[in-house]
């Protein structure tokens, strides 16, 4: 008897677990925006941030070294050729160049003397009071002195352009772009003093990707396809010409430097800009707002819905591009499919969902827009 009562009173707690235990609330529905796909033309626009900068810019040095005294120009002062922009101690280059003129002068009152004694040997010589070696000796003596002027004189040369080389003058007119010395440094010759953007033909630099550079390069052939936005402005205003292409990659960012003249504009040198390259047009093509492209599993997906359950299920999709803030559909969906384009990111496989209503007007599904 103790143990069939033993087996009723746990019969009778099981029973009760039973109908203490609640079932698990239906997730809810969901309100999803969605968009009934249809084919399109997409003239698709790549874009790519640039910079402006001058065709010619140099990195202005002294060709000797020694302290600098002074630097008379700074971070976006226009310059003109022939303008001084900083100036070395040229104590140093003087004593050189007057010891340089003294080496001469001695050099010259040598050569002289010798060449009074030559002038008096050949008399000698004339009237056989001495051979014709001595006179051969005193020849080679005039001609050694004589080539020693020369090296003297030229020496001298090199020591007055030296002298000069203590100024650092712009080699063209222009805009210092960078400053790398200060007053009191002490710079070697070929040290970078500044910077100098000439003032001419201006440059839009941009990287390109690896995969987008020999479409870039067939779409910029054609006239008026490549064009400049400066930031801040709402439309492109300046039609480029693609000038250079960099022959090897970035060995960081992987992308190839594009160079594109922007002539003589208005563009003012290290403005920001956006490269627009305008791809021709592809029709039947399916395009979809950015919001309804998500990542499922590494993968670019959007979610199809199933009218007459009304339950949504994952679509992989393969992105072709972008076309402002459309999302260009190169593969993964047909036109006449019914995909969720807000909300998108709520949803699991086989989720419930209703078609959002708008207050006031009945459900009903948002057509695709043609173009």
């Amino acid at each position: 008897m103790p143990k069939v009562r033993t087996a009723l009173v746990l019969l009778a707690l099981a029973a009760l677990a039973a109908c203490s235990k609640q079932a698990a609330a239906p997730e809810p529905e969901r309100a999803v925006r969605t968009l009934k796909l249809d084919s399109a033309s997409a003239g698709m626009v790549l874009e790519f941030a640039a910079e402006v900068k001058a065709r010619t810019e140099s990195r202005l040095s002294f060709r000797v070294g020694g302290k600098l005294l002074s630097r008379k120009v700074n971070l976006g002062d226009m310059v003109k050729s022939g303008q001084v922009l900083a100036q070395l101690d040229s104590q140093d280059l003087v004593l050189a160049q007057e010891a340089a003129k003294a080496a001469m002068l001695a050099a010259r009152t040598n050569r002289d003397q010798l060449g009074a004694e030559l002038k008096r040997f050949m008399e000698l010589r004339e009237q056989g009071f001495i051979s014709a070696a001595e006179l051969e000796r005193r020849d080679a003596a005039f001609k050694a002195a004589q080539a020693q002027l020369e090296q003297a004189r030229a020496q001298a040369s090199v020591q007055g352009n030296q002298a000069t080389y203590a100024q650092l003058l712009a080699d063209h007119a222009g805009v210092v772009t960078g400053v790398d010395a200060e007053p009191g440094m002490v710079v070697g010759a070929g040290t970078p003093i500044v910077r100098v953007a000439e003032d001419g033909p201006r440059d839009v630099v941009f990287a390109v990707p690896e995969d987008k550079v020999s479409l870039l390069r067939a779409a910029a052939s054609q006239s008026g396809a490549l064009k400049i936005r400066p930031w801040g402005q709402g439309q492109a205003v300046q039609p480029l010409t693609l000038r250079e292409v960099s022959a090897a990659a970035d060995p960081v960012t992987r992308t190839f430097l594009f160079k594109a003249d922007a002539g003589r504009g208005e563009l003012k040198l290290g403005q920001t800009a956006t490269v627009l390259l305008e791809l021709p047009r592809t029709n039947n093509v399916i395009k979809l707002p950015l919001s309804a492209v998500l990542e499922l599993q590494g993968k670019s997906s959007v979610w199809v819905l199933d009218g007459p359950s009304m339950t949504v299920k994952s679509q992989a999709v393969q992105v072709g591009g972008v076309d402002g803030n459309e999302v260009v559909i190169a593969a993964g969906l047909t036109p006449g499919q019914e995909v969720v384009v807000a909300g998108v990111h709520v949803l699991t496989p086989g989720q419930k969902v209703r078609r959002y209503e708008t207050p006031g007007k009945p459900a009903a599904v948002q057509p695709a827009a043609s173009r």
